[in-house]
């Protein structure tokens, strides 16, 4: 009788004590990753299709801002940038130009030696067959008028050659004088091609500003996941950082729990844990998570978290990742078992 009584008694305490034992190491509330999407341009929202609890995929257009006068803007610098072309083309074709009349003028210098060549050759002829009549003529085979000829056409052959260098030295350095200047007005050209360039330079900058600005006016998604709030309607005007959406990505969620400093030394980075979300009247769904930060500093235990040991006053924050199929929420209770 005795050991019935003390059997019934041990099993009394086992039970309570298995009530009072929970089927969690601590708690917390649901949190996402949330991003409030806001304006990057002034202007009137043309198009805008958001709503809230609406799916969104990451880069997806969601809207507009006006972009009239950008795009203007953008059209005109188009034309700008296809006039220095033209301009750039035709100085182009006039520096190609001068470069022909460079070789043209080239080709009309004269080899001086060559050209006198013939007059150098006439001479030396002339002076041989001076010194064969003058021979002849200290024997008295020849009259002495031969051999003065012969002095004349030497005397007006010498002055030929002179008169011959003379003209063609003038002509070459004539012709010098304008390959420079040809050359001056390449080089003027090269400059103005240059100017040009910079011009083209400043036009292509331009736009590219242009169109950053005009791709600040679609409205995009930041990430994959779900609309929260839905601060504008289409046809508003908007200013710069005004909100107008915030999203959330509720498919990578986190709960946020707190742990005692005892329970600490048993928790890591990296670490594989059992998420459940309660919702109420023991009606639970679990998910496998992992730890993925852990506070260096503790805090004071708040009001509505419940610690393995109730008694703590200090406590510190981790968060557990965990893949969400829908039915967890933001906000809701959770709990960690380690």
């Amino acid at each position: 009788m005795k050991k019935i009584v003390i059997l019934a008694s041990l099993a009394i305490i086992m039970a309570s004590c298995g009530k009072d034992k929970k089927d969690y190491d601590a708690t917390g509330t649901f949190e996402a990753t949330e991003v409030t999407v806001s304006a990057e341009s002034n202007g009137q929202l043309i198009s805008f299709n958001v709503t809230e609890g609406q799916t969104l995929n990451n880069e997806l257009t969601v809207g507009q801002i006006d972009a009239r006068q950008l795009t203007l803007k953008r059209e005109q610098l188009a034309t700008s940038n296809e006039q220095l072309t033209a301009t750039h083309s035709q100085l182009e074709a006039n520096k190609r130009q001068l470069q022909a009349n460079r070789q043209a003028t080239a080709s009309k210098q004269l080899d001086l030696e060559k050209q006198v060549a013939s007059i150098r050759q006439q001479i030396a002829n002339q002076l041989r067959e001076r010194e064969r009549f003058a021979e002849l003529l200290k024997d008295g085979a020849v009259p002495r008028k031969q051999v003065d000829d012969i002095d004349y056409q030497i005397q007006v052959l010498q002055k030929q050659l002179v008169a011959t260098q003379e003209q063609i030295a003038s002509q070459n350095a004539s012709l010098a004088e304008q390959n420079k200047g040809l050359a001056a007005q390449m080089d003027g050209i090269s400059s103005q091609q240059t100017g040009v360039s910079a011009q083209q330079a400043g036009v292509r900058n331009q736009q590219a500003q242009i169109d950053d600005q005009i791709a600040h006016t679609f409205v995009k998604s930041p990430l994959t996941g779900t609309v929260l709030e839905k601060y504008v309607e289409q046809g508003e005007f908007v200013s710069v950082g005004k909100p107008l959406f915030k999203i959330a990505d509720t498919k990578r969620m986190y709960i946020r729990a707190y742990i005692t400093s005892e329970q600490l030394k048993n928790v890591k980075l990296g670490q594989k844990v059992k998420v459940m979300a309660d919702y109420g009247r023991g009606e639970k769904k679990q998910y496998n998570g992992v730890v993925t930060w852990i506070s260096s500093r503790s805090e004071f235990t708040p009001k509505s978290i419940v610690t393995d040991d109730e008694r703590a006053d200090l406590v510190y924050a981790i968060k557990i990742q965990f893949q969400n199929d829908g039915y967890a929420k933001i906000g809701m209770y959770g709990e960690v078992k380690f």
